[in-house]
C-alpha cells in the first residue's frame, strides 16, 4: 500500500447470491485514493459503481480482497465498531437526498450528531450552520425541504455529509436528479468543500463533465477498472 494512500481496494471481488451460483459484480478491483485527491468512476449502469462504493464506505463486505482505510483492514471490525467508524471518517452523498421532510435545512444537517451530548450539539449546530453559509444556504437554514430548490436540498445532504469533517467523501450519482446547470453547480461544490476540508472524494457518475472535474476518472467495465481515461490525471 502506498504511503500516502487513505483508501486502498486490493484484488477486491464481490459475488452476490449463492456460492458457486452467484453473480460476479466485481473481480480483482484494485483502487488508491490519497487524502486531498478526488477520482470518479464512471461506467454502464449495471457495471457495479454502486457496490465499488458500498465496500469502500464499508456499507458492504467484498467476497474476496481487502479494503483498507489508512492502513487497516476494515474486516477486522464488526457491527457497531463500523458504525463507529462510518460515522466518525466517512460522509455520504447520494441521488436521493434523504431529507426529512419535517425538519428545518439545518436540524436535518444535524442529524448525524443527534446522539451527542449537548455541548456536542452546541458545536454541530455552530458548524452547521457556518457550513450552510458557505453554500450560500445561511438565510434557507430555518427552511424545510418542500421550501427548496432540488439544488438546495442536494446542497444541505452535501452539508450534511461534511458536518463531522470526513477524511473521506463518498457520493453516488449526487447530481443524477438536477439540471445541467444543478449538476455543475453542485460538482464545484463537492471538489470546494472536499478540498477546504482536506477530505478524499470518490464519486460514482454517469456524467462525464462531472468526471472531467475530478483529479482522475476511472471506467469500470465488466468488474474491473479499464484503462484510467485519457488526461484525466491531473
Amino acid at each position: 500500500m502506498s504511503a500516502a494512500a487513505l483508501l486502498q481496494l486490493e484484488q477486491v471481488g464481490k459475488v452476490f447470491g449463492a456460492e458457486g451460483a452467484g453473480t460476479e459484480v466485481l473481480r480483482g478491483v484494485d483502487l488508491e485514493l490519497a487524502a486531498g485527491e478526488s477520482i470518479a468512476v464512471v461506467g454502464p449502469s449495471g457495471c457495479g459503481k454502486s457496490t465499488l462504493l458500498n465496500l469502500a464506505g464499508a456499507l458492504d463486505a467484498p467476497t474476496s480482497g481487502r479494503v483498507l482505510f489508512d492502513g487497516e483492514d476494515l474486516s477486522g471490525r464488526r457491527e457497531p465498531a463500523l458504525a463507529r467508524f462510518r460515522g466518525a471518517e466517512l460522509g455520504f452523498v447520494f441521488q436521493a437526498h434523504h431529507l426529512l421532510p419535517q425538519l428545518t435545512a439545518l436540524e436535518n444537517v444535524l442529524l448525524p450528531l443527534l446522539a451527542a451530548g449537548a455541548g456536542g450539539r452546541a458545536a454541530a449546530a455552530q458548524r452547521g450552520g457556518e457550513l450552510l453559509e458557505r453554500v450560500g444556504l445561511g438565510h434557507r437554514r430555518d427552511h424545510r425541504p418542500a421550501q427548496l430548490s432540488g439544488g438546495e436540498r442536494q446542497r444541505v445532504a452535501v452539508v450534511r455529509a461534511l458536518l463531522r469533517k470526513p477524511r473521506l467523501l463518498l457520493a453516488d450519482e449526487p447530481t443524477g436528479s438536477l439540471d445541467e446547470a444543478g449538476a455543475a453547480s453542485l460538482g464545484d461544490l463537492l471538489l470546494e468543500q472536499a478540498q477546504h476540508e482536506g477530505a478524499a472524494l470518490l464519486l460514482v457518475t454517469h456524467s462525464m463533465s462531472l468526471a472531467a472535474r475530478m483529479g482522475r476518472t476511472l471506467r469500470l467495465a465488466a468488474g474491473r477498472f479499464a484503462t484510467e481515461a485519457a488526461g484525466q490525471r491531473r
